[in-house]
């Protein structure tokens, strides 16, 4: 909705455009008329649409022509006033009227034009006659209204409808030519209908409609309104109404019939309610609502915008089987202006065996969407109506703004739930393997994919500790030397380097050692292609001396060229460090859910070197002598294994009584 109108009146002289000005703001006729009136501000909440209106006054007497063009470019509606006794300034309005202010302004903008029939008191005849077939030639004339600024008569409809020219212009709505809705309004409300068809059976049941109405209008359609709508439709169109709701063409029935009526407004509210602007695009500040986002902190979507998107994949998937086809995820971006996923999207998520997107899948590219381009993703949920449908002040209201990353160091803990691992490593040493195997897909499978189809992220879910993480890969391009800090921002980096290729592991000691070894980001080095002959690495020290020499887990061994899908286990091993950067866990294995494992973590955890350090503090702050601090010392070890055997024995009771 604009945020002022401004309305300009031009005419002959003599006609009473001043006149009108005065008698609207007077509510009297003036005794004694100026050549001008002054410009005139009407607050916006004495008027109809609580929209602020500027009234201007030209005058041919007092003002130039460069003056008049001024004023023509910065109207936004054009009240051309003639008098109803005098024929020669009707025939002005063709002649020069018009032509003049269509010369001044765009042709693809014209400005509204009212045509208003003053002195109307001073004949018994109408002009409308003379008047109709000027508005039939000329397109951009809203409407024709006869007035008498003497007897007050139409003076406040005049200028009403020169404010709803502007507020609620039938131009861009309706071809009167044609008589039929322009394509841009039919596209609009066929993307409205589609957004409020919840179900997606192409009709607006009785439930969807009183849902449509609440939102549009704030109020219900009683069940009789409701009845007579739908009525009117039958009687008018055949297959506007099935099943007892209405379809789609009967919806566009509907609104036809609003405009032909003069109800313009009413179809305007329902496009505004819908994000639309005045040339029918959706708004900026609709698609692109304002949200904060820190440095050093990241997006991800809340659960109502999880139950949204889950919401919105089950009335795409027809045939219920927990994937969208090609067709369904066609219907399902119809509401897009542009098909936003292209064929790489497939391989950047969990498909199933026709390579379509599963549920998992959709929630990945939406998640990932979110945490790389937010607002990206708030364009997309604004599309879908997420802030309509999920009644909501906006998309922004779909984001949780996480922690600062540096704060949840500080305090060894994060709520976050989706982390990135940055992939190096050098040409030919399985990234890409890698990346598709963490969507399941093997060598064989990989061989399938066409280049131009290829992604450079993967994104799933990995679960630590019982708790579901989106782990996000990003594959970086081999140039060590010009990683940029971008480059370098994760969570956990993954250097990757082929076992059967002499000279692979010298890129991952380079980039460790140019980029990461005072970094607190934690790396994991993976031996890949591990199915094939492992040879001597030409870069001295070896890989599993490298890893001990900078205090990194070792080697750990990985390969795509299986039979059926690869394991996961590193994935789950790499969600578990981007979570717990601090911890430093120390897995002899990737699983981190073995016995070994457990325990070896319990006794590299924090907690326990927290509870040795508080044991000694408290024993040896006593005041003992010199034997007593010696039996003290023996009692200190003794405790110590009591509560390491303890933590240990409570750990294997949980693993052997846990459910398989």
């Amino acid at each position: 909705m604009r945020k002022d109108v401004r309305i300009l009146l031009v005419g002959e002289p003599k006609v009473g455009k001043t006149s009108l000005i005065m008698s609207l703001v007077s509510e009297e006729f003036p005794d004694v008329v100026p050549y001008k009136a002054e410009e005139i501000t009407i607050p916006a909440d004495v008027t109809p649409e609580r929209v602020p209106t500027h009234i201007v006054d030209y005058s041919e007497a007092e003002q130039t022509d460069e003056q008049l063009y001024q004023e023509i470019s910065k109207a936004n509606v054009i009240c051309i006033v003639y008098s109803v006794n005098n024929k020669k300034s009707i025939e002005k309005v063709i002649s020069h009227w018009i032509p003049l202010i269509n010369e001044r302004t765009d042709k693809d903008s014209r400005v509204p034009l009212i045509l208003v029939g003053n002195k109307s008191d001073l004949v018994e005849h109408s002009s409308m006659e003379t008047i109709l077939p000027i508005m039939n030639k000329y397109t951009e004339i809203e409407t024709c209204v006869e007035c008498s600024a003497k007897n007050l008569k139409n003076i406040s409809e005049m200028f009403y409808y020169a404010q709803k020219a502007v507020l609620h212009p039938t131009g861009p709505l309706y071809c009167p030519d044609e008589k039929e809705m322009k394509a841009a309004c039919v596209r609009a409300l066929t993307r409205i209908f589609k957004v409020s068809d919840l179900d997606n059976d192409g009709i607006l049941n009785d439930d969807e409609l009183n849902f449509f109405q609440r939102t549009c209008f704030n109020t219900p359609l009683p069940p009789q309104a409701l009845e007579d709508v739908k009525n009117v439709v039958r009687k008018n169109t055949t297959d506007g109404v099935c099943e007892d709701g209405l379809t789609l063409k009967g919806f566009l029935f509907l609104h036809t019939l609003f405009i032909q009526r003069g109800r313009h407004e009413t179809t305007w509210a329902v496009l505004r309610r819908f994000g639309y602007d005045d040339d029918l695009e959706l708004h900026q500040d609709y698609l692109f609502p304002p949200l904060k986002i820190p440095p050093d902190c990241s997006t991800e979507l809340n659960h109502n915008a999880s139950l949204f998107l889950q919401s919105v994949f089950d009335k795409h998937d027809k045939d219920r089987d927990c994937a969208l086809s090609p067709e369904e995820l066609k219907d399902l971006f119809d509401v897009f202006p542009y098909m936003p996923w292209g064929p790489d999207v497939n391989n950047t998520v969990c498909t199933n065996d026709h390579g379509w997107i599963t549920y998992q899948g959709f929630l990945s590219q939406w998640t990932l969407t979110t945490y790389l381009d937010v607002q990206r993703c708030l364009e997309y949920l604004g599309y879908l109506g997420y802030s309509i449908i999920a009644e909501q002040e906006s998309q922004a209201a779909a984001i949780t703004v996480t922690r600062e990353k540096r704060l949840d160091l500080q305090k060894k803990q994060t709520q976050r739930s989706v982390f990135l691992c940055k992939v190096f490593g050098g040409p030919g040493s399985g990234k890409s393997g890698f990346l598709q195997a963490f969507l399941g897909h093997n060598l064989m499978h990989q061989r399938m994919v066409k280049e131009e189809h290829k992604s450079y992220y993967s994104i799933s879910t990995a679960h630590v500790y019982g708790q579901e993480k989106y782990l996000l890969l990003h594959e970086v391009f081999p140039d060590y030397d010009f990683l940029s800090e971008s480059d370098l921002s994760c969570d956990v980096v993954c250097l990757i380097y082929d076992v059967s290729n002499p000279c692979s592991f010298e890129y991952c000691a380079q980039i460790f050692k140019e980029y990461l070894v005072d970094s607190k980001v934690p790396c994991m080095l993976v031996a890949a292609k591990a199915d094939l002959p492992e040879v001597r690495q030409q870069f001295s020290p070896s890989p599993l001396d490298f890893c001990r020499t900078h205090r990194l887990p070792p080697p750990q061994s990985f390969t795509c060229s299986t039979a059926g899908t690869p394991s996961k286990d590193i994935f789950i091993k790499l969600a578990t460090m981007a979570t717990y950067p601090h911890a430093r866990l120390r897995c002899m294995c990737t699983c981190n859910r073995c016995t070994f494992c457990l325990c070896q973590n319990i006794l590299n955890s924090e907690l326990l070197h927290t509870v040795k350090a508080k044991l000694y503090t408290a024993i040896s702050s006593r005041h003992m002598s010199q034997v007593d601090l010696k039996n003290s010392s023996v009692w200190l070890r003794v405790s110590l294994g009591a509560a390491v055997f303890a933590v240990l024995g409570f750990t294997m009771y949980r693993l052997l009584l846990k459910p398989r």
